[in-house]
């Protein structure tokens, strides 16, 4: 099995807008399980922490093997999820391992 673990965050310092945009990412992302069969599990959380240092969002997913984790990375549906990421230029950081 694999665990691959994303936080994401918005650089914008307007709160409300950054709000509305994790939480739009946060039903993106819950959306993808329903579209996507090789996704065994995943949890999405929306951050509560105040701290600078916190990520608005975590994304965790759990595959059968690798190969389901790259056609989970390549799938259409994941790639417009990557599409809004990017427009909102949000800030990444992935950790994948074996469970």
């Amino acid at each position: 099995m694999i665990k691959h673990i994303v936080f994401l965050k918005s650089i914008d310092n307007n709160k409300a807008k950054t709000d509305s945009i994790i939480k739009e990412l946060a039903y993106q992302l819950r959306t993808l399980e329903a579209m996507i069969p090789e996704i065994v599990s995943i949890e999405v959380g929306i951050n509560t922490s105040e701290r600078e240092s916190a990520y608005g969002l975590s994304l965790l997913t759990t595959f059968k093997n690798e190969d389901d984790l790259n056609t989970y990375r390549y799938h259409p549906e994941h790639q417009k999820v990557i599409d809004y990421i990017k427009e909102y230029n949000l800030q990444t950081a992935v950790v994948d391992y074996k469970i």
